[in-house]
């Protein structure tokens, strides 16, 4: 009798495998469908830089259609009846990943770390590093000063309005301070207008703001200008 456990000798399905983070990321890749969700996420991982804690998957089939959420890390990846041609896509859940900020969309940087000494400079490596470094509390700690850009955060002020880079999006500054359990230095709490953010203002346990769920991030102060910046017209794109 048929069941959802599709995992009969050494089954595999190729899923086109796309991120969250990574617009430009794209991939083919075969899954055995024995593998558990956790070796999935491991495996992944080692291709985009999403830490396995940090990792959530979703499988749709080659419609477009969600088919489901793969939340149980240890079922055999068959439970959730994948097929060849459907897309698993990873939602990377952790605002201060590597990933974010579309740092690694050059995803050869994913496997080794490294980068050449000119790409290093035009990318600022100080940032570059800071990056890589919130994979590794002890880099972080010996890297990056308690103060890391401080000074940028004098001319904002909580209540501002405000436009964060990349994707010139919108919104109110709702926190500016250190955030230790993210990373050393100062950071700013954005509410954004629309439900683009990762959160409700709490990270990793704990609270910095508040704002309705999916509008909330905590960015570098140089990702942000504080200005006169109002809400944006829905339709203002629609328009010839």
């Amino acid at each position: 009798m048929a069941t959802r456990l599709q995992i009969q000798g050494d089954d595999s399905v190729l899923l086109r495998v796309t991120h969250s983070n990574l617009k430009n990321f794209s991939s083919d890749v075969r899954f055995s469908l024995q593998m558990t969700v956790e070796s999935v996420k491991e495996k992944l991982w080692k291709k985009c830089g999403t830490s396995v804690d940090s990792m959530s998957l979703e499988l749709y089939d080659d419609m477009g259609a969600k088919v489901s959420d793969l939340n149980d890390n240890s079922r055999p990846f068959g439970f959730y009846s994948p097929h060849d041609g459907y897309r698993l896509h990873i939602l990377d859940l952790d605002p201060s990943s590597v990933t974010s900020g579309g740092w690694l969309e050059d995803t050869s940087l994913v496997e080794k770390y490294s980068i050449s000494e000119e790409a290093y400079d035009k990318l600022d490596g100080k940032k570059f590093k800071e990056k890589l470094a919130t994979q590794n509390p002890s880099i972080l700690e010996s890297k990056i000063p308690d103060n890391y850009m401080e000074d940028l955060c004098a001319k904002i002020k909580v209540g501002d309005r405000c436009e964060v880079e990349p994707g010139e999006k919108r919104g109110v500054v709702k926190f500016v301070g250190r955030a230790e359990n993210i990373a050393p230095g100062f950071w700013i709490g954005v509410q954004y207008d629309e439900p683009l953010g990762k959160h409700d203002g709490m990270v990793r346990g704990k609270r910095y703001f508040s704002c309705p769920p999916l509008h909330g991030a905590m960015v570098r102060p140089d990702k942000v200008k504080v200005g006169d910046y109002p809400e944006k017209d829905p339709f203002e794109e629609d328009e010839i």
